[in-house]
């Protein structure tokens, strides 16, 4: 599949504004999020063809070198992941709760498709930086035995960059913890 998400981290929400728009108008993506996310920076994530994701994304450091925090580009991402970001995933039966949380948006990102493509989960929710100081978290649900194997795959990446805060397996979670999280 020809499919690619990418993103770039900036220090100021001018910068990160003005170098969203030029992304936009370099190559045919879509922005899935374009925002302020703390402690004051500004955050661009789109997806779209890898060739058009590669080109946007360049456009979006060219200028902008000197304001921007850091960058990726995955090709070929989980479908799960889009659902994940937007929110709107279903948590299908819930035997096992996964949680991961990292320094970066980037590492979540790469987290959450590390997860999806290792074992048979459901990408529940990618909280990208938004209220949490910079860090971000993905929950993720399914038979326990494959959230234990996507979570451990997901921290291996996570860990050896160094943005690996914490995680967590939460057998059988709860019915009243599990109606406050969705």
């Amino acid at each position: 599949m020809d499919k690619a998400i990418g993103l770039v981290e900036y220090i100021t929400v001018p910068g990160g504004i003005k170098a969203a728009d030029k992304m936009v108008k370099t190559a045919e993506v879509e922005i899935l999020e374009a925002q302020t996310v703390c402690p004051g920076k500004y955050l661009v994530l789109i997806c779209g063809k890898l060739s058009a994701v590669n080109a946007a994304i360049e456009a979006g450091k060219t200028e902008f070198e000197e304001n921007i925090i850091d960058s990726f580009i995955l090709g070929n991402p989980h479908d799960s992941i889009f659902k994940a970001i937007s929110g709107v995933s279903e948590p299908g039966e819930v035997e096992a709760l996964g949680i991961i949380e990292t320094f970066s948006a980037a590492s979540i990102i790469i987290a959450a498709d590390q997860a999806a493509k290792t074992a048979k989960v459901n990408l529940i929710e990618i909280r990208i930086s938004r209220g949490m100081c910079g860090k971000s978290y993905l929950l993720m649900s399914g038979e326990i035995a494959a959230v234990e194997a996507s979570v451990e795959a997901a921290c291996v990446n996570a860990s050896k960059e160094g943005m690996l805060l914490d995680k967590a397996i939460i057998p059988r979670p709860d019915p009243k913890l599990w109606e406050k999280l969705l």
